[in-house]
């Protein structure tokens, strides 16, 4: 384990976010099926847990793709070196379509305008055609084309100059593997490329529909590609996903106690004076808050390590610090407080922290803020 006191002093503040690469290594290997390439999803700052250094992590371990929201994210990797094929899973934002395929990204197509800005920018490019995936609405109702409209839609496609490099599906209720929807979405999918078969479209290279849950709990979802988005950061999408017990957390969030006192019994504590002490206790100070991304529901709720032992954190949470009692167990200043991970035999996870503010572990690491710096272990 690496103890953050232990990196080197280009810091002042000892709050920082840990990510291990090579548990990013590790769950790549475990996800990616024998008979499909592997997307590895790195929007959103790689979940927080920095896009290109879990991009190269990725792809020296068998990813074959990444995954992004905004075309400022794709250009930000081709930026940082990375040649590896990227696609961007919403259609371009009106403006962005000659930027986009100058720097190689793939895009995403399911609106006639979306058809229209696209081709009048490939048009006059050099090189061969770019390559689109056609995404269809196969229930997720968030964006896509209707099953009804994807023939016609390909057709349209091909006929503006464009190749089609995949047909695509994104699924709602993965996560549970016994929900029927999943199969409902597959069929619908599935009914569709026969429908484009049959219509003498070209097959594109690449079906795909599965995200982690689908990859993990429903292996006819599988196709050519799965696109491993939450599952790379070794969070599993839901409590009863087969094969969870596998993944290995990247991130670790933590600090260092910065000041310690010794409360007596009866005194409240914190913004709105709302914990009171019962007893005597040894007050630790973190400097963390709801600025760095520590959330505010995690008043009074949560808990943190403190020498191996958990410890609640006493009151509100503000912007730069929360307090923690330690009861009569003496800490000092400069101790190790871990606020997601593992220290000795406890371990605080990101699905423990989202329950405990009624969300979901995803908004747990993405929101670690960008103050909080990111150290890598396990680089190659």
């Amino acid at each position: 384990m690496v103890r953050i006191l232990d990196q080197p002093a280009v810091r002042f503040r000892p709050t920082v976010a840990v990510i291990d690469l090579d548990a990013v290594r590790h769950n790549v290997r475990l996800l990616r099926p024998p008979d499909a390439e592997l997307m590895a999803v790195v929007k959103a700052n790689g979940y927080g847990h920095g896009d290109v250094e879990v991009a190269r992590a990725a792809l020296g371990s068998g990813a074959t793709w990444l995954g992004v929201a905004m075309v400022e994210e794709g250009i930000g990797l081709r930026e940082a070196g990375i040649g590896a094929p990227v696609l961007v899973l919403s259609e371009l934002a009106p403006g962005s379509e000659r930027e986009a395929l100058a720097r190689g990204l793939t895009p995403v197509l399911y609106s006639d305008e979306g058809l229209r800005r696209l081709a009048e920018a490939a048009a006059g490019l050099p090189g061969p055609p770019p390559r689109v995936h056609v995404k269809v609405d196969t229930g997720m109702h968030r964006v896509g084309l209707s099953p009804g409209r994807v023939e016609a839609f390909v057709q349209d496609v091909l006929e503006a100059g464009l190749e089609l490099g995949g047909l695509w599906t994104h699924l709602a209720v993965s996560e549970d593997p016994v929900d029927p929807y999943t199969r409902q979405q597959l069929e619908r999918f599935d009914a569709v490329v026969q429908g484009c078969a049959a219509a003498g479209l070209p097959r594109p290279r690449f079906l795909h529909a599965a995200n982690t849950g689908g990859a993990m709990a429903h292996p006819a979802a599988r196709l050519d590609l799965v696109r491993i988005g939450i599952g790379l950061y070794g969070i599993p999408p839901g409590p009863d996903v087969p094969g969870a017990a596998g993944l290995r957390p990247a991130m670790s969030w933590r600090s260092a106690v910065a000041f310690v006192q010794r409360i007596p019994a009866g005194e409240r504590l914190s913004y709105g004076l709302r914990y009171r002490l019962e007893r005597d206790a040894w007050i630790a100070t973190v400097p963390v808050g709801y600025a760095d991304g520590y959330a505010r529901g995690l008043s009074e709720r949560g808990q943190v390590l403190i020498g191996g032992r958990r410890r609640p954190v006493a009151g509100a949470v503000t912007m730069d610090q929360i307090l923690v009692d330690c009861g009569d167990d003496p800490v000092r200043p400069g101790d190790e407080v871990v606020l997601l991970g593992r220290q000795a035999n406890e371990e605080i996870t990101a699905t423990e922290l989202a329950e405990r503010i009624g969300t979901i572990p995803y908004e747990v690491v993405c929101g670690v803020s960008g103050r909080v710096p990111r150290t890598y272990v396990g680089a190659r």
